[in-house]
């Protein structure tokens, strides 16, 4: 977690690159990509701008080579009582990027503290650098995660090395990371985004339809109980037996050559 400084350019960069994919930067390098409230505005922003373009399969989250995001603004939230911290509705803005329709990719190099790596789980894949450092540090401050550093985290790592990080504050390597199943991959620092925009190209060139059914089956059947997930599973499937990607994919497989979807 940092303390801010003024923001004087924009505090989000989108790059829309081609194929099908953008590049959403986090642009507080000064301030150590701290999550302040007028970023988090600029990125649900972005987020939800992008959700309104088809023609954007895939997006990649980053931000800094020193720092994904080293945490939230400590000094917005000092002085701060809990009716105006319940009125900043911070929940609606990380919906933005929990709720994309498409698949998000968080590529982390350096830092991703507190509600920097909240806003990483936020994402669906995770590509990590080596040097990279995770944590939720929040009881340090006499507070806790509050952006789903518990809920999440808990999700993905399971119960104890969940407590471990919220309750002492620690940070773990990308190597760790990598072992609990925090993170998808890791690989060098200077390959994190080149990695993040290959998969992110990847995803894009495969059936638009199927994989926001793939996503949402995974993040709906979550929590759900087994057979309600499984029920929401065969449900999606059975939708996309009616997709002209299916008959395209079925019939390229059959003739041995590239499929062409085209996301209908």
């Amino acid at each position: 977690m940092t303390a801010t400084d003024t923001d004087t350019e924009a505090q989000v960069l989108v790059e829309h690159t081609g194929d099908g994919t953008a590049i959403v930067r986090i642009n507080r390098p000064e301030a150590r990509n701290a999550l302040s409230m007028s970023l988090r505005h600029e990125l649900a922003d972005a987020f939800h701008a992008l959700a309104g373009d088809d023609t954007v399969k895939a997006v990649v989250l980053t931000g800094s080579d020193r720092d994904f995001a080293a945490g939230a603004d400590i000094r917005s939230m000092m002085g701060v009582g809990a009716v105006e911290m319940y009125q900043r509705h911070t929940e609606r803005l990380w919906a933005a990027i929990g709720d994309f329709p498409r698949p998000v990719i968080a590529a982390i190099r350096g830092n991703a503290l507190g509600g920097g790596l909240e806003l990483a789980m936020n994402a669906d894949i995770i590509i990590a650098g080596e040097s990279a450092n995770l944590g939720q540090p929040e009881v340090r401050l006499g507070i806790m995660p509050g952006a789903g550093g518990t809920q999440r985290l808990i999700r993905a790592v399971g119960k104890f090395q969940a407590m471990r990080l919220c309750l002492t504050g620690e940070t773990i390597t990308a190597a760790e990371a990598l072992t609990w199943g925090l993170v998808s991959s890791v690989v060098p620092d200077d390959e994190v985004l080149t990695e993040a925009t290959r998969m992110a190209k990847k995803i894009a060139h495969l059936p638009t339809v199927a994989v926001e059914h793939i996503k949402e089956a995974l993040l709906l059947g979550e929590d759900a109980p087994l057979s309600t997930a499984l029920a929401l599973e065969r449900k999606s499937l059975q939708v996309l037996f009616s997709s002209e990607d299916k008959e395209e994919g079925m019939a390229a497989f059959v003739e041995r050559r590239r499929p062409e979807f085209h996301g209908r």
